[in-house]
């Protein structure tokens, strides 16, 4: 191939990369910087609380993150001081009252499909949790990869407590293996608040920080992430997911098909050539 074609045909390209640094968000804040994209809860006079339409934008953004070559990692946070307060109960749990089980159902799978379009985009995603961390937005930062935390912030999956099961979008499958099966069952059952420290303690948080510092520390850990090896975190991210339903011999095997694709990136040859020329190695993504 000569130097002047393209590597890619613009036809493949124009239907699988797209670019979301323009997207202007509806019902929460979006803004991308140097490859991060930073998702904000913005109801903070409410301890923003989502919406059947934030619920909806959630999905639909993360799921149009497969595609976009300008985010490599994403954080999502809360305005005011609280991540997020759950669905909200006028504009959400009210109304559920008045549903059939169809349209139930057809909430209950919108939900579950935000947290499958969090767990298969291949961005890593680190939640900025502080204060209030109930209900949906629990499970919004136990869906995301990575998660820091406050001193102050206190999550719930507070299901129990308004007379529902546990089992909410993926949280009796997801929980167990972040933090063990008995603490989840506590948490799930009991529907009490964890708190920063103790949500550390138990793995839920990867580290806690000062609540003025905790966006600028969650963002400089997804930036590290953008400019690093991004192809081969995206494998990792989907060999973290898909191996729970393997056994050891599929998963062994799995990641040795998925090392051997990163092994023809040309980001593995970079770190190659910067070792050898003993310099940091700079990334592409390719």
């Amino acid at each position: 191939m000569s130097a002047d074609q393209p590597r890619v045909d613009p036809a493949l390209v124009a239907g699988n990369r797209i670019r979301l640094s323009g997207y202007e968000a509806r019902h929460f804040r979006w803004t991308v910087h140097e490859r991060v994209g930073t998702v904000t809860l913005d109801r903070p006079q409410r301890k923003n609380p989502l919406t059947f339409d934030a619920y909806a934008e959630l999905r639909d953004l993360f799921g149009r993150l497969r595609h976009a070559e300008d985010v490599q990692a994403v954080v999502v946070t809360g305005a005011g001081g609280n991540f997020c307060s759950g669905g909200d109960v006028h504009e959400i749990i009210g109304p559920l009252l008045r549903l059939k089980a169809p349209e139930l159902l057809m909430f209950t799978r919108m939900t579950g499909d935000l947290v499958k379009a969090m767990r298969h985009c291949p961005q890593p995603i680190v939640a900025a949790v502080d204060g209030v961390c109930a209900g949906a937005g629990a499970i919004i930062a136990m869906a995301s990869d990575l998660r820091y935390g406050t001193a102050r912030s206190r999550t719930a999956f507070l299901f129990n407590r308004v007379g529902l099961a546990g089992c909410d979008m993926g949280a009796c499958a997801l929980l167990p293996r972040i933090i063990g099966q008995g603490r989840a069952s506590e948490l799930l059952y009991t529907g009490r608040a964890m708190g920063g420290e103790e949500g550390l303690q138990w793995g839920f948080f990867n580290r806690l920080c000062e609540p003025e510092h905790l966006l600028e520390q969650a963002q400089a850990l997804a930036h590290e992430l953008a400019h690093g090896p991004t192809f081969a975190n995206g494998l990792t991210k989907a060999m973290l997911h898909q191996e729970w339903d393997m056994g050891i011999d599929q998963a062994i095997e799995a990641e040795a098909q998925a090392q051997a694709l990163c092994m023809l990136t040309e980001d593995f040859s970079r770190a190659y050539h910067a070792f050898v020329e003993k310099r940091r190695p700079t990334f592409e993504g390719n």
